[in-house]
């Protein structure tokens, strides 16, 4: 079966809040597949970080993917606001509205991706539900709100899990179900992304389990060379 490369998202939380659009290029020019933006509104994580108004000065300074995790609570109510932002993917989490999917059905209706964001602590079983509703599932391998923190490996069987099932499946990309060999090669996976405490030493772990998007901050933006170190994560493939 073909092999397909890992996606590497710095996380622009862990650059320089008063270079933001310096730190956007930074990430562009060393090779990074998507960049990772936190939204945090102070109540459900302790912390605040952004809004539209920075994803829209961030989205004019790179061409990147952008990757906008809204760590915050009723995420419907923000959902055109960052697409006209720029957002190309949207991420919620699950603990954080009770229309999960009400709100990734108008995400995608806004003709941008939708993925659903699970904390450490939440059971696994809420997983299937919502595979064929979404583009990607992330796991947070750390408690959100936060950079800098130690990695949990206890989420890897939350990782394990979710990929055994997309291939018990045959969930491919975005949803989409596939039956033979020749499709499973055409379409590229489910995404599993995975959040938090992310370097070189638990990247192998986090492949190892199945996910196939890493989100990386401190690691990334701490590094004397963004270029060699997103290069030394895509050779674990």
């Amino acid at each position: 079966m073909k092999k397909w490369p890992l996606i590497i998202e710095p996380s622009i939380l862990s650059g320089d809040f008063g270079r933001l659009a310096e730190e956007a290029k930074r990430a562009e020019d060393a090779g990074a597949d998507a960049l990772h933006v936190d939204i945090m509104d102070g109540h459900f994580v302790p912390n605040l970080a952004l809004g539209p108004r920075a994803l829209a000065a961030i989205n004019r300074s790179t061409d990147l993917f952008l990757d906008v995790h809204l760590m915050i609570y009723n995420p419907f109510d923000f959902v055109e606001r960052f697409v006209e932002a720029g957002a190309d993917r949207l991420t919620i989490h699950f603990e954080a509205t009770e229309e999960v999917e009400e709100t990734l059905n108008y995400i995608r209706r806004c003709n941008v991706e939708a993925g659903l964001a699970f904390c450490p602590e939440t059971s696994m079983s809420f997983v299937p539900k919502y595979l064929d509703k979404c583009d990607l599932i992330l796991f947070m391998t750390v408690q959100p709100g936060f950079g800098g923190q130690a990695f949990m490996s206890d989420v890897l069987d939350k990782v394990r899990f979710t990929r055994e099932t997309c291939d018990k499946l045959g969930i491919r990309h975005a949803g989409k179900v596939v039956q033979s060999e020749k499709e499973k090669n055409e379409v590229p996976p489910f995404n599993i992304q995975v959040d938090g405490g992310i370097d070189d030493k638990t990247s192998p772990k986090c492949i190892e389990a199945g996910a196939n998007v890493l989100v990386s901050g401190t690691y990334l933006y701490g590094a004397p060379k963004m270029q060699q170190a997103i290069g030394k994560l895509k050779e674990l493939v």
